[in-house]
């Protein structure tokens, strides 16, 4: 038999959020981080919505309710340092590791699931916290919570895995009926009927209404005087005890819940920035690279190069240490990890052989936690063992990273100068996923296109929970050299042991707009993210933006080379695919003209900003940018264009150029190449200038109402030699994550 461990129980102290009648008690109710219901033992399946939480690897014991996928309530007094003299909790990842054992209603048995709380997002105003699971819970029905308060006389269950009368860990769920004595604007008092009681163990855990054999959340176990209860003093016999109200937190659980994640390296719940320099110089190695982080909520920044004791490898010239950055929580801790690409990287005699580096984040920041990762040709597992480095490879190329549905991390590194049997620089592209480590190119089997010279598959990649994208610009359609292709992909892994692959996409296709020419450069960049169409249960479906920046547009019988396009895709859960837009400058409504050397579309960036929503024009955000274009007399100074990824473009259409409406700072230069660097977030556009004005480079970050014409904002700026940043570097901003 395994015996759990839970806290002794607390002698009885005053609360500051007890209720005026309780205060006047001889005895105050316990605030204890654990507290159970000593009542009937759960025999079913009715509440396996309930969770059991081990916390500090058995310091603590608690109960919880999952209100979502990956979502559950519990009491802010399960985490707080001291719960009998204040709630307190920081958000953030929890202090302790703490496991949720979900739906599993006797505890010997492996029924339901476990999880790890990776982040808690704390109400101020009462014993109450979000906390977020490493991953969803997809075969367990959330509870929904109520909508209206309890009510004095009303007849309540609660549920928990606390101690019972005679049991110091029970390992089976136990139920009890409480009648609700009263209710104010955060709480209700409640009492244990035929015995039941709220026990050590049970804080967190639900006060269930059930109408017409509907159940919903009323209310989460706060405090108890735990009358009956194994352990407590026989004097006792009080079954009293207070529920933290929830019934009136349905718009604020629905805002925390359907945010889209931010970068956040040391897991305090505010969103920070990393910022690349590939160019800078490092212990008088030129372009040897560095990266800065800007901790939010003026934390401190902090510098990754390649000469720090946490990163690998060493400084040399011209690595391009961060020339590509991606973010993901790759080993699942609640911080947010980041992905650096360093494909200049020389592997012995192979020069520019390249690697990819995984640094995680931590409480303290990057490079104060877990030892960092190293994806390289010849190390690891898989493919990536059994390939080895050469000369050109160029691998980190291009890098991307996020979770799949089931929320399980993956990477996609690019290898574009990769020769394969022979046929030089014809790319590569590594997927990694848990055990899974395997190498997609053209040629193997399923996956779209020939190998052929210089077609440099893998040069850009992008992918989200449902889908992966890989793109060749260099590929020849036919006599039409550089013209282009992308190749797509489910992470679903097929009998050959590969991402499934879905299609192959290019100009030549009668389902795209368009035709194939020389220098289209269909795939130079590409963003993708996920779309719940109307009358979906959840995301399943993407949005794919691919990059044109090489297409030429006649305009009034002239032709304009270079000028660019976007073409965005409808990727559905059963792989099928269809064109949704084409954008450019000559597009009915859109600002701006077509001309040559604009480059529009020469980067990408999409992004959802309310996923789990049904999408709507305005929740789906495109970014583009047009790093050519010429602002009056300004040649090169460059602008960014954001569109809906619904409806027409020129519906949604709005400019962004240093010194407009945007509040983008500064005046149009030439050789500025605005648009070059742009990176869509849930909350922010980042915008890098690494090109100019200022000395080494610059990042603005503009919230989307400035970005989209609403509202303008203020513009946070990062700029060396200001806001703790050195004065120092190339082309800081090069890179924006």
């Amino acid at each position: 038999m395994v015996t759990l461990k839970v806290t002794p129980p607390r002698r009885p102290v005053r609360h500051a959020v007890l209720a005026a009648a309780l205060m006047a008690a001889p005895l105050a109710l316990t605030a204890a981080p654990a507290q159970a219901v000593s009542g009937t033992a759960a025999s079913d399946a009715t509440y396996a919505y309930t969770a059991r939480l081990d916390i500090g690897d058995g310091t603590r014991a608690c109960t919880g309710t999952l209100v979502d996928t990956d979502w559950l309530l519990t009491a802010a007094s399960c985490f707080a340092d001291d719960p009998a003299t204040s709630l307190t909790v920081p958000a953030g990842k929890p202090k302790l590791t703490t496991t949720a054992t979900i739906g599993r209603t006797d505890l010997t048995t492996t029924t339901g699931v476990t999880r790890t709380v990776v982040e808690l997002v704390p109400r101020t105003d009462r014993d109450l916290v979000l906390a977020r699971l490493n991953r969803p819970v997809t075969t367990i029905t959330p509870i929904a919570l109520a909508t209206t308060a309890a009510t004095a006389g009303e007849s309540l269950t609660s549920t928990g895995y606390g101690r019972t009368a005679d049991e110091w860990a029970p390992l089976k769920l136990h139920t009890g009926t409480f009648a609700v004595d009263s209710a104010d604007t955060t709480t209700a008092t409640v009492t244990g009927q035929n015995g039941a009681a709220i026990c050590a163990g049970d804080a967190g855990g639900p006060e269930i209404r059930t109408t017409n054999g509907v159940s919903t959340l009323v209310g989460i176990n706060s405090q108890s005087w735990q009358g009956g209860c194994f352990g407590q003093e026989t004097t006792e016999t009080r079954t009293g005890g207070i529920a933290t109200r929830v019934d009136d937190l349905g718009s604020w659980v629905a805002s925390k819940v359907g945010a889209t994640r931010v970068a956040d390296f040391n897991c305090d719940g505010i969103e920070d920035t990393a910022i690349s320099d590939p160019g800078a110089t490092v212990g008088g190695d030129a372009g040897a690279g560095v990266v800065r982080i800007v901790y939010g909520g003026g934390k401190g920044t902090a510098e990754l190069n390649q000469d720090s004791d946490y990163v690998p490898g060493g400084a040399e010239a011209n690595d391009g240490f961060g020339e590509t950055l991606a973010t993901v929580d790759y080993n699942e801790d609640g911080c947010t990890d980041l992905v650096v690409g360093t494909p200049h990287e020389d592997i012995g005699t192979a020069a520019d052989a390249g690697w990819v580096s995984v640094l995680y984040g931590a409480p303290d920041g990057i490079g104060t936690g877990t030892a960092a990762s190293t994806y390289q040709e010849g190390l690891d597992t898989g493919s990536m063992l059994a390939s080895s480095p050469e000369a050109g490879d160029l691998m980190g190329a291009s890098v991307a990273a996020g979770t799949t549905a089931a929320g399980e991390p993956w990477l996609l590194i690019g290898a574009p100068g990769e020769g394969l049997a022979g046929v030089a620089k014809s790319g590569e592209v590594f997927y990694v996923r848990g055990s899974t480590n395997v190498s997609l190119y053209q040629g193997k089997p399923g996956v779209p296109g020939t190998s052929e010279e210089g077609d440099g598959f893998g040069t850009t990649v992008a992918g989200d929970a449902n889908h992966i994208a890989i793109g060749s610009p260099n590929e020849a359609i036919g006599t039409a050299t550089a013209s282009g292709g992308v190749a797509i992909f489910s992470h679903t892994i097929n009998s050959d042991g590969i991402p499934t692959p879905l299609a192959g996409i290019d100009e030549s296709l009668d389902t795209v707009t368009g035709a194939q020419e020389a220098g289209d450069e269909f795939g130079a960049s590409l963003s993708m993210t996920a779309y719940r169409p109307t009358g979906a249960a959840t995301a399943t479906d993407s949005i794919l933006a691919i990059g044109v920046p090489g297409e030429s547009l006649t305009v009034d019988g002239v032709d304009r080379a270079n000028a660019g396009r976007v073409v965005t895709l409808h990727i559905t859960a059963a792989g099928t695919w269809s064109q949704l837009g084409d954008i450019s400058e000559e597009g009915t409504g859109v600002q701006g003209a077509g001309e040559t050397g604009d480059r529009f579309g020469e980067q990408v960036s999409v992004v959802n900003t309310a996923p789990r929503d049904v999408s709507t024009a305005a929740t789906l955000h495109l970014a583009v940018g047009v790093p050519g274009e010429a602002i009056g007399t300004v040649a090169n100074a460059g602008a960014v264009q954001t569109f809906s990824l619904l409806g027409a473009p020129g519906d949604s259409d709005f400019w962004i150029q240093a010194g407009n409406a945007s509040g983008l700072p500064g005046t149009p230069g030439t050789n500025q190449y605005v648009g070059r660097s742009i990176t869509a977030t849930g909350t922010n556009l980042y915008i890098g200038m690494p090109y100019g004005p200022t000395t080494y480079g610059a990042a603005y970050v503009l919230p989307w109402s400035n970005a989209t014409g609403g509202t303008v904002s203020s513009v946070t700026t990062y700029q060396p030699g200001t806001g703790g940043l050195p004065a120092a570097g190339s082309h800081f901003g090069y890179a924006v994550k």
